[in-house]
C-alpha cells in the first residue's frame, strides 16, 4: 500500500491511503490517525489500512478524492529519529580520490552513519528556503525506509522484517559549512538543513521483484532545473543493504517505530548514469581535471528528484523544490 500525509493546518497531518497510481486518495479516519501513529500499532492498523488500500485500487472505496502532491506533507512531517548512512561507497571513494586522500579499508567493511534533524522534514514541494547561496547548496538524491520497533543489537536478518515503508529523500547539504564542522571533530550540525521527502511512503510489496536483497533496484532520477543529471540504479553498488544498516544503527541502542534511515547519496560505478549530488560531479571534474568547474545551486534553481517502476511510472511521486531566500 502507500501512505502520504495531508496538509491539514496541525503538525502531523491527517493520514491517507493513495491509490497504487498516485491518481486518488482516501482519508485514514476511523483508522489512524497519522502516520506514526500507524506505526505504533503496525499489527493492528497495517491490515485495516491495506483493506481500504484494496478497495481505493479497485474503485469501491467510499469518499475517494484527487491526490495532489502539493498538499502533502512529508509522510512522517516530523520524526522520532533521522540516521543517514553512506552505502554507496563509491560516492565516499570519489569525494577521497578528489581530495587526494587514502580511504579506510574499514569503509567497506563498516557503514558510515550520521544523525540529522527529525524535527522539520519538509514536503515534496516546500521551498528550500536558505539565507545564503555562498553556503553551497547542493541536493542529494537517496532511497530511505522507515522502522518499526528494533531492539538493541538486532541482527540484518531480524532487521529486515522491521522495515515497513520506503520513501524518497532530498538530504540537502550546504556543502561550504561542512569542512569547518567536520574539522571540529563532532560531525554534521549547520550544514545539514531540513530533508525533504517524496510526497508518498510505499510498504516493500508494492515494489515487487524491485525490492531484493533488502535493497530497492530501480533507478533514481535527479533533473537539475529541467536538466537530467542523473538516473544511477538504486540497487547496484549498494555496498550495504538496509537491514545491514538498521542493524548498525541498534548495535548499541533500541531503535522505536517512526524511525528514519537513508541510504546516503545513490551513487554508481558507471559514470555515464550521471550523479545524485552536485558533490559528486565536482569530484569527477577534479579527479579529471585538478579543478571543479559545475557550481552548487542558486536561488531561483529546481530540484526534482523521482523513481519511476519498469513501465514508467512514479512509484512515490517526486520532489520538486524550488531554492528560495529566506526573507529577514
Amino acid at each position: 500500500m502507500k501512505l502520504a500525509t495531508l496538509k491539514d493546518g496541525s503538525r502531523d497531518g491527517q493520514l491517507l491511503v493513495v491509490a497504487r497510481d498516485l491518481k486518488t486518495a482516501h482519508v485514514a479516519d476511523g483508522i489512524a490517525p497519522t502516520l506514526q501513529a500507524a506505526l505504533d500499532d503496525w499489527a493492528f492498523i497495517a491490515p485495516q489500512l491495506n483493506d481500504l488500500s484494496l478497495l481505493l485500487n479497485e474503485g469501491r472505496a467510499r469518499r475517494p478524492f484527487d491526490f495532489e502532491p502539493d498538499k502533502c506533507m512529508a509522510p512522517l512531517p516530523r520524526a522520532y529519529q533521522w540516521a543517514d548512512g553512506s552505502a554507496y561507497v563509491n560516492h565516499v571513494e570519489l569525494v577521497r580520490r578528489a581530495r587526494k586522500a587514502e580511504m579506510p579499508a574499514s569503509f567497506w567493511e563498516d557503514p558510515l552513519m550520521y544523525q540529522g534533524g527529525s524535527d522539520d522534514f519538509l514536503g515534496p514541494m516546500d521551498d528550500i528556503v536558505l539565507a545564503h547561496e555562498e553556503w553551497g547548496i547542493d541536493f542529494e538524491a537517496e532511497v530511505a525506509v522507515i522502522t518499526g520497533d528494533l531492539r538493541m543489537g538486532t541482527t540484518p536478518d531480524q532487521a529486515h522484517g522491521q522495515i515497513r515503508l520506503l520513501a524518497l529523500v532530498n538530504d540537502v547539504s550546504l556543502r561550504n559549512l561542512i569542512p569547518e564542522e567536520l574539522a571540529k571533530g563532532f560531525g554534521f550540525l549547520q550544514s545539514k538543513p531540513a530533508t525533504s521527502f517524496a510526497p508518498v511512503a510505499v510498504t516493500p510489496d508494492e515494489l515487487g521483484e524491485a525490492w531484493r536483497g533488502g535493497k530497492l533496484h530501480l533507478p533514481l532520477r535527479s533533473l537539475w532545473n529541467g536538466k537530467l543529471v542523473g538516473q544511477p540504479d538504486a540497487g547496484t553498488d549498494m555496498v550495504f543493504n538496509f537491514p545491514q544498516l538498521l542493524a548498525h544503527l541498534c548495535k548499541s541502542r533500541n531503535v522505536r517505530a517512526g524511525s528514519i534511515v537513508g541510504s546516503g547519496t545513490v551513487s554508481n560505478k558507471d559514470a555515464s548514469k550521471g550523479y545524485s549530488c552536485i558533490a559528486e560531479k565536482r569530484c569527477l571534474e577534479m579527479i579529471a581535471d585538478g579543478a571543479a568547474t559545475t557550481e552548487f545551486m542558486r536561488f531561483g534553481d529546481t530540484i526534482r528528484i523521482e523513481m519511476l517502476d519498469e513501465k514508467g511510472k512514479s512509484v512515490f511521486g517526486a520532489i520538486d523544490q524550488t531554492v528560495k531566500k529566506a526573507e529577514r
